[in-house]
């Protein structure tokens, strides 16, 4: 181990991030009766520029007005590069700061990005005298971004968590692809023929770089890694599939744009009660070993290790946390 120690952020139930348009109050209130674990209010992509500034009102009034309990709740600001950003986080503070969980920072390219929300949310949080900690979640979208990923990770004591914005990741670095999410079938590998002149197709997956590298920037600096959209929302097993790859490399959470898709990430992010059971045995062994002076044992057959009770305890905490949020 490191002498460096990597301090955790702020510990959140984030196996679902819904999204949810803040020009639209029906959505807002439906998501609130949900079951996501976060709800971003969207001031973003999902709003045209002619409503801005009433999706800013509008949010406002939902972080006030609704019930927002066993939620952790976000509002995904507009880029720095505009000039809508600075009133979305002025008016969304000094309105109603003391009611948010959270800031989604789009299209973060470089540790100076989040900087500058930093020194903005902070100068109001002493101002208006909040004892809450607003904390920050930034979208890596941008080639920019995944070049800086690592210094982004660490600009502020106020981050929590990284996204993976593919959408814009793939306009961003020219990607071959019009889909949001997803395989694609010209990133394949073509096999030599067999003896009968045959060839498989093997597809893969052309956003395992990308987020995998955003997991370890994540991971290194005690933040959660997030997995972002899946565009098709008529196929949920093919949503199923890119959020089950995303939990391998590491991603402890994805987006929902639609409702449909909040239950399925929940299940998916949400250890199996087999997984609880073999975690919890893998202690027991291990606790067993311990009391015995010896550093490792066998449990079925394969060897378990002080490696092995890190993986077990983060399960078994997790299991906690999830039956505790209902």
């Amino acid at each position: 181990m490191s002498h460096k120690i990597v301090s955790q952020c702020t510990a959140r139930l984030n196996r679902s991030e819904q999204a949810v348009p803040g020009s639209n109050p029906t959505f807002m209130e439906k998501a609130s009766k949900g079951s996501a674990d976060v709800v971003f209010l969207d001031l973003e992509d999902a709003v045209a520029p002619d409503e801005k500034e009433q999706a800013r009102k509008n949010v406002i009034e939902a972080l006030h007005d609704l019930d927002w309990t066993g939620k952790t709740v976000s509002v995904r600001i507009n880029g720095l590069d505009t000039q809508y950003m600075y009133r979305d986080v002025v008016d969304v503070m000094e309105q109603a700061g003391d009611k948010l969980d959270l800031f989604m920072i789009p299209k973060a390219g470089t540790a100076a990005d989040i900087y500058m929300v930093d020194a903005l949310v902070n100068q109001i949080e002493i101002a208006k005298g909040y004892t809450k900690r607003i904390g920050f979640e930034m979208i890596i979208e941008t080639a920019l971004g995944m070049q800086n990923v690592h210094e982004i990770a660490s600009a502020s004591t106020r981050n929590e968590s990284l996204h993976f914005g593919v959408a814009d990741y793939a306009a961003s670095t020219q990607a071959r692809t019009i889909n949001i999410g997803g395989p694609n079938p010209d990133y394949s590998v073509l096999t030599h023929a067999d003896e009968n002149g045959k060839r498989d197709l093997h597809w893969g997956d052309m956003w395992h770089y990308a987020v995998a590298r955003m997991v370890v920037a994540a991971r290194a600096n005690g933040l959660r890694a997030i997995d972002g959209p899946f565009g098709d929302i008529s196929d949920p097993d093919g949503f199923a599939a890119q959020a089950r790859r995303s939990a391998v490399l590491g991603c402890e959470g994805k987006w929902a744009i639609h409702p449909s898709q909040v239950d399925i990430v929940n299940q998916i992010f949400s250890p199996s009660e087999e997984e609880v059971t073999r975690a919890k045995r893998v202690l027991s062994a291990m606790d067993e070993a311990k009391r015995e002076g010896r550093g490792a044992v066998t449990l079925d057959g394969r060897l378990i290790d002080l490696a092995s009770i890190r993986q077990a305890e983060v399960l078994v905490r997790k299991a906690e946390v999830i039956g505790s949020n209902g």
